[in-house]
């Protein structure tokens, strides 16, 4: 495997964890530990990460990156939690798709160590990445512009080729959600292809951390009606679950 193979598999591993791990790197890439620790003094040396004992971490400058990868890293563990709870939806035979975001990525990740056959259909790079690594799941990626700071494909192309098909399932990564505004994102791009699954999937489903709850973003791109089910992590009080399903969420 090359220098520049094994620096995009460390970055990923970051982008997803936070930390690397120096043992768990030799196996992933089947090189030695003394490849892993000169690999890592190097990228350290670059300013990509940081060293630290065993392992590597993302330097401190990077821990709040507006963008993809800087978001991913923030709140994994309860993206994790999550994407883990979506998992009871996808059965055998399931077509389900994927819009770009950084839950959905660690929800692919999840949906990568299952047995069953299924379909995904994405425009999300990261997610297409992991993805590949199942033979037993059928993965269709869906072409257009490429947003390199979302790390997935939009535009009219993107739009076509996503309104071709009607899953099963829409797992929807969305910025925000409250009572008032409905469901809020930042991402322009993304409105079009949102409000396009959420048309054509039988059954619609809004994966969101805690911390988008009663939060605003930009633009609002769905309302209640729209969603069928919110999934989120335990960190969500049940008075608050209870009020939103009065005003038409329901959130689990």
């Amino acid at each position: 495997m090359l220098y520049n193979e094994r620096i995009e598999i460390i970055m990923q591993q970051l982008q997803l964890y936070g930390t690397v791990k120096v043992n768990e790197m030799t196996r992933l890439m089947d090189v030695s530990v003394d490849t892993v620790r000169r690999d890592l003094k190097s990228m350290e040396n670059s300013g990509m990460l940081k060293c630290i004992r065993g392992g590597a971490c993302l330097p401190e400058n990077l821990g709040n990156m507006s963008n993809f990868s800087g978001r991913e890293i923030i709140n994994i563990g309860l993206k994790r939690e999550v994407a883990r709870k979506a998992l009871k939806y996808i059965k055998e035979g399931s077509v389900i798709a994927l819009n770009s975001g950084t839950t959905n990525t660690i929800l692919a990740q999840e949906l990568a160590q299952k047995k069953e056959s299924f379909t995904v259909i994405t425009n999300n790079l990261a997610a297409i990445a992991i993805l590949m690594q199942n033979t037993n799941i059928n993965l269709i990626a869906i072409g257009g512009q490429v947003d390199s700071l979302e790390n997935s494909t939009y535009g009219s192309v993107c739009e076509h080729e996503f309104g071709l098909y009607y899953p099963d399932i829409a797992f929807l990564s969305i910025n925000a959600v409250s009572d008032v505004d409905g469901f809020t994102d930042f991402r322009l791009y993304e409105f079009g292809i949102i409000k396009l699954l959420a048309d054509k999937a039988e059954k619609v489903i809004a994966v969101m951390d805690s911390n988008k709850i009663g939060k605003r973003s930009r633009k609002m791109v769905l309302s209640s009606d729209d969603v069928d089910i919110i999934i989120t992590d335990d960190n969500v009080p049940e008075e608050i679950k209870k009020y939103y399903k009065s005003k038409g969420f329901n959130l689990e």
